[in-house]
């Protein structure tokens, strides 16, 4: 089944990649250039120049799974206007007995 995305939903789509690369991108750099100070250093700091990225990473994955949450809500919502209509029609006699 081919699912239809809005924009905003495209928008996350693509700052959730462009965040994941700036986690490389911060934790290489940092990496590099802290490597002449000890392995454990370099280590260190590729984890604090990746922080920021992880940030954005964590903020649009829950921006996602808010998006998720309301597609099914508005699901759920039609399917039980559907049972709630099915309900309150009126029945024919016949239909009763």
């Amino acid at each position: 089944m081919i699912k239809h995305r809005s924009f905003f939903e495209k928008l996350i789509y693509i700052l959730q990649g462009a965040s994941w690369a700036l986690v490389v991108v911060g934790a290489t750099t940092s990496f590099l250039k802290l490597y002449s100070l000890g392995f454990v250093t370099a280590l260190l700091g590729a984890f604090l120049g990746s922080l920021l990225g992880l940030f954005f990473v964590v903020l649009f994955e829950i921006a996602q799974i808010q998006i998720d949450k309301l597609n099914e809500m508005k699901k759920q919502t039609g399917i039980l206007n559907k049972i709630l209509d099915k309900f309150n029609t009126p029945q024919k006699e016949e239909d009763q007995i």
